[in-house]
C-alpha cells in the first residue's frame, strides 16, 4: 500500500529520527536506501515541502523537531507494532478498511500526515493539512453490534480527558461526534461499522484534530491545540496518551459508565440546539443524552424528540 517513494522518505525520516538530532550526510542516506545524493536531496526537499522540519548543513541532514514524528519507530511496544503510518492518503479511513479487510489485529492505527480527500459526516470536505492528527482506528471487538455506538463515545471522551491531560485544555464534547475548544470545532470523529450475521467483523473510528494546522479555511469555525496554546505541541505525546485512554477506557464497555463520563464533559445538554435530520429539523433545549447516545430535546411546545441520528448546531 506504499509505493517506492513513501518507502524512501519513511526510511529516511526513520533514520534521522533514530540520529536523535545529530547530523547524517547525504553519503550515509545514500548507502542507507540504495539511492543517489541528488534523489536524497529531492526527497528531503520534498519531505521539508510537507512540513517535516529537516535542516541541512555541509555536513548534512538532522530533524529539529523528532516529537512531531509518527513512526512506528517512535513508539514504544506494544503501541510500535499499532501504528500503520502513511505519508499521504485518500482518506485514513479508505486505507484502514483495506487493512481491516486484510485481517490486521484489533486495536491497529492508520496514521497519515496528509489527506487528499478527506470527509467528515454527511460527506462533508474536512480539511487536512500536515500539522494535524489524521488517524482511524481499526477494532474488531468480540461486541454486538448494537453496542458499536460506545466505540465513538468513548473515543471523543477520551480525546477531550488526554487534551486536558496534557495542556489543561477545557474541550467539550458536542453530541455527536465533534469536539469544541472556546466554542469551535477543534476535532471531529466519524464511525463505520462492518458486520457478518450478528458479528462486528471490524469497525473503525475516523479522527481529525487541529493540532499544528492553521484551520481558518475550513468551512465552519475552527481552531486548532497550537493556535489555543500560541505555540506547537507534540503530535506524538497526543497520540500516545489518547490511545492508551481510549485503550483502558474500552476494557469495561458499560453503557452507563461510558456514557455518565461523556455527559460531564459535553457542552450540548442545556444548550439550545439545531438538529438536523434526514427527514426534519428540530429546534429546542437538549435536556439529555441517554445511555443508548440518544439525544431528547425539547421543543418550544413541549414535546420531547428522541434524535438518534443527525447533525447537531449549538443555536
Amino acid at each position: 500500500m506504499v509505493n517506492e517513494t513513501q518507502h524512501i522518505r519513511q526510511i529516511i525520516l526513520e533514520k534521522l529520527y533514530r540520529a536523535k538530532g545529530r547530523t547524517i550526510s547525504g553519503v550515509r542516506l545514500s548507502e542507507l536506501t540504495g539511492i543517489s545524493r541528488v534523489a536524497i536531496w529531492k526527497h528531503i526537499h520534498a519531505l521539508k515541502q510537507d512540513g517535516f522540519l529537516i535542516e541541512s548543513s555541509p555536513k548534512g541532514y538532522f530533524l529539529t523537531d523528532p516529537d512531531n514524528l509518527l513512526l512506528p519507530v517512535c513508539f514504544d511496544p506494544p503501541l510500535s507494532e499499532r501504528i500503520h503510518y502513511f505519508p499521504r492518503v485518500t482518506t485514513t479511513m479508505d486505507t484502514a478498511r483495506e487493512l481491516a479487510r486484510q485481517g490486521v489485529p484489533h486495536a491497529s492505527c492508520v496514521v497519515a500526515e496528509h489527506q487528499t480527500k478527506a470527509r467528515g459526516r454527511l460527506n462533508r470536505k474536512w480539511e487536512s493539512d500536515p500539522g494535524g492528527l489524521w488517524i482511524t482506528l481499526i477494532l474488531t471487538p468480540d461486541t454486538p453490534p448494537a453496542l458499536a455506538y460506545l466505540y465513538n463515545f468513548a473515543a471523543s471522551l477520551s480525546l477531550s480527558l488526554t487534551l486536558e491531560t496534557l495542556f489543561k485544555l477545557d474541550v467539550r464534547v458536542k453530541w455527536p461526534n465533534d469536539l469544541l475548544l472556546e466554542g469551535k470545532k477543534l476535532a471531529g470523529l466519524l464511525s463505520e461499522i462492518e458486520t457478518r450475521a450478528d458479528m462486528i467483523r471490524f469497525l473503525l473510528v475516523g479522527i481529525g484534530i487541529n493540532v499544528n494546522n492553521d484551520p481558518s479555511s475550513s468551512a465552519f469555525e475552527a481552531i486548532s491545540i497550537g493556535q489555543a496554546l500560541g505555540r506547537p505541541v507534540s503530535r506524538k505525546k497526543i497520540l500516545a496518551q489518547f490511545l492508551q485512554c481510549f485503550f483502558d477506557r474500552i476494557q469495561d464497555l458499560n453503557a452507563r459508565n461510558i456514557m455518565g463520563a461523556w455527559k460531564q464533559r459535553t457542552s450540548t445538554i442545556g444548550t439550545r440546539v439545531r438538529v438536523e435530520t434526514r427527514n426534519q429539523t428540530i429546534q429546542g433545549l437538549a435536556q439529555d443524552v441517554d445511555d443508548a447516545g440518544t439525544l431528547w430535546v425539547k421543543d418550544s411546545k413541549g414535546q420531547n424528540h428522541p434524535i438518534i441520528y443527525g447533525d447537531c448546531f449549538h443555536t
